[in-house]
């Protein structure tokens, strides 16, 4: 209550909370997006001494979560690609001297030797790893650095690991407890059924126009999801001629920008956003009412987790797909973007080394600027296919490519206060300025703080120029640590080097990872293109949710109900008729002979079978149950 404002938890929460706090078990937790997984490693950690590490890949997520908990007045840090040496060493030591209650890392920072060496000094009290279905490669977004988090518990034999995540299939669920090292298994699963979200699958050609219908007969704020960059444009555009309160978002936009779209339309003064998948990740607006894909996801992990944001408040919401059948080839052909030949991939890497001008043996360690459209035109290199070499280079662990495209500027005085009054004494003109510096943010002798150039000018009544030369000149003097603000992703080499001939590309990160594409996908193709099984059932069931009812509002349930039957009434005449077309072949009047005590609708459920292509009329006028091959 005091921290977060509830007066009881939600479902699964304190049980969670109990396994790991009073009883020190290892506990993995599935909950649906928006189940309030924050708030299950926050608690604990909060009720004992010492911090909670906790393991995320999301950087902006890292980064919001760290700026919530300080509106809290919780001290909290984060560690992430991207930060420099100094930055990392000052957020170490005072982990070590319990500045904080929690401690974001991504996991390809765990295995610095800056970051073990401090390890056995912190008093760490849980260790929570944020989308655990990262450990598995049977999971769809599988990153290989999460499997160091093993090695780091060793170094922590009895403090409780608590694993989190929103999708996760059976063979995902059991990885994850192998792979972490769980003393005993431990799971703790929300139902994945959304009963106040309406799943529609639309077969249309002109995606637009259907786009204007549902928008239009729906009100309320929603999510427009699109492939690529370009299309968010376009599809905005489109809203916006037609008069619709449409902002289109991407993660090329800078920060600032991006905070003012989100606000704007969490705040009901933009009514629909259109974004990649860039968009969601951590945005908790209660009252979506409908989430719009209009090109397939790569997985229904994706799916579930993006149509999700939908009806949070518990009211009807809509999550729907716009299908047409060529988007079949579209999605297949995203298997050689994704996963380009191993010759190309070793052709990037070589590529990368002559851009720079790094010998062989060189740059580990090295944090460099990177531009990817004028890597890929200075070597003639297909840009999406480069994109997906880089990442799966990443999973072998020779660099870490990162998309953060915007970092606030920091600065952290370095000057023990006594030198730093006789700096200012001796040198007068720097005086006004670190006074206001001193005045404008806290925490400025004992960690990098964010800044921002323009407001300190405004402040100034100055020029932005003159602050900037100010910063640089306090840097030079060894008074200040500056790091200006950045705008450009950027490679890291995690290792030297290589020679093309040794460099190898496991079949674990290429094979069988492409291989679990394809199935991702082809359980994509078909929940769109199914006419006959419920959509809710067929997303349960991917999630290994075997027994579950039909929702009765669905697309395919609604045809289903326009038999002017009930649930009860066809699920009796299915229950009786099909244990016996897998068995033989049986005529009309046979079948009419076994049901008898519903003889008049039995017509209406033949029909309906034999439409959605469930059961075959052979050559003999007989039915027979069509046997689906796996």
């Amino acid at each position: 209550m005091k921290y977060w404002g509830f007066t009881k938890f939600r479902e699964l929460q304190e049980e969670i909370i109990k396994s790991v706090d009073e009883d020190g078990k290892d506990a993995l937790g599935l909950l649906p997006t928006g189940g309030g997984k924050s708030i299950i490693f926050q608690v604990p950690a909060l009720l004992n001494e010492g911090f909670c590490l906790v393991i995320t890949p999301l950087i902006a997520l890292m980064k919001d979560q760290v700026e919530n908990l300080k509106t809290k007045k919780i001290k909290a840090a984060a560690i992430y690609s991207g930060q420099t040496k100094h930055e990392i060493d000052i957020i170490l030591n005072n982990a070590v001297y319990g500045a904080y209650k929690f401690l974001y890392v991504s996991p390809e920072r765990l295995a610095t030797d800056l970051f073990l060496t401090r390890l056995p000094d912190m008093k760490i009290n849980l260790l929570a790893i944020d989308e655990a279905h990262c450990i598995s490669q049977w999971g769809y977004d599988f990153r290989p650095a999460y499997l160091q988090i093993a090695e780091i518990r060793k170094y922590l034999p009895d403090i409780p690991v608590l694993a989190l995540t929103a999708t996760a299939t059976k063979d995902v669920v059991i990885d994850i407890q192998n792979r972490l090292n769980f003393k005993e298994k431990n799971v703790f699963r929300k139902s994945f059924e959304r009963k106040n979200l309406v799943y529609l699958v639309r077969e249309v050609e002109d995606k637009m126009r259907y786009l204007l219908k549902i928008v239009n007969s729906i009100n309320g704020s929603g999510i427009i999801y699109v492939r690529n960059r370009k299309k968010t444009k376009e599809v905005t555009a489109f809203l916006q001629k037609n008069r619709i309160g449409a902002d289109y978002y991407h993660a090329g936009i800078e920060n600032k920008l991006k905070d003012h779209k989100q606000n704007s339309w969490k705040l009901g003064k933009t009514r629909i956003i259109v974004s990649t998948n860039a968009f969601g990740m951590g945005i908790d607006k209660a009252d979506v009412r409908f989430v719009i894909h209009m090109d397939l996801p790569d997985s229904l992990e994706a799916y579930y987790q993006e149509a999700g944001r939908a009806g949070r408040d518990g009211k009807q919401a809509f999550a729907v797909l716009l299908y047409h059948a060529s988007d079949e080839g579209k999605l297949k052909k995203r298997i050689q973007t994704n996963f380009p030949e191993k010759e190309f991939i070793k052709r990037v890497y070589e590529a990368l080394g002559n851009y720079y001008q790094l010998p062989i043996g060189a740059g580990k360690g090295r944090m460099l600027d990177f531009r990817i459209s004028d890597f890929a035109s200075k070597f003639k290199l297909p840009i999406l296919q480069t994109y997906s070499a880089l990442k799966l280079l990443g999973n072998e662990g020779y660099l870490e490519l990162s998309e953060e495209f915007f970092s606030f500027s920091k600065i952290m005085f370095i000057a023990q206060q006594k030198d730093l009054y006789k700096f200012q004494v001796e040198n007068k003109k720097f005086d006004p300025f670190i006074k206001l510096l001193l005045r404008t943010y806290e925490g400025i002798f004992t960690n990098y703080v964010n800044i921002d150039e323009e407001f300190i000018a405004r402040k100034a009544r100055s020029k932005t120029e003159l602050v900037f030369d100010y910063l640089q000149k306090l840097n030079q003097l060894n008074v200040i640590k500056y790091i200006p603000k950045r705008k450009l992703p950027f490679i890291f080499y995690t290792e030297e080097r290589l020679e093309e001939k040794n460099l190898r590309i496991s079949k674990e990160n290429y094979e069988i990872r492409k291989d679990n594409y394809l199935k991702r996908i082809n359980s994509v193709l078909n929940y769109a293109s199914s006419h006959n099984k419920c959509r809710s059932q067929i997303l349960l069931a991917y999630f290994d949710d075997k027994d579950s009812s039909r929702c009765g509002q669905c697309d395919v349930c609604r045809r289903r109900n326009e038999l002017e039957l009930s649930k009860y009434e066809f699920d009796i005449i299915l229950e009786n008729i099909k244990p016996k077309l897998l068995e033989e072949e049986l005529s009309m009047e046979e079948l009419i002979n076994s049901c008898k005590f519903l003889e008049n609708k039995l017509f209406k459920v033949i029909s309906w079978l034999t439409e959605n292509d469930k059961i075959i009329l052979t050559e003999k006028n007989k039915y027979k149950w069509k046997v689906e091959l796996s």
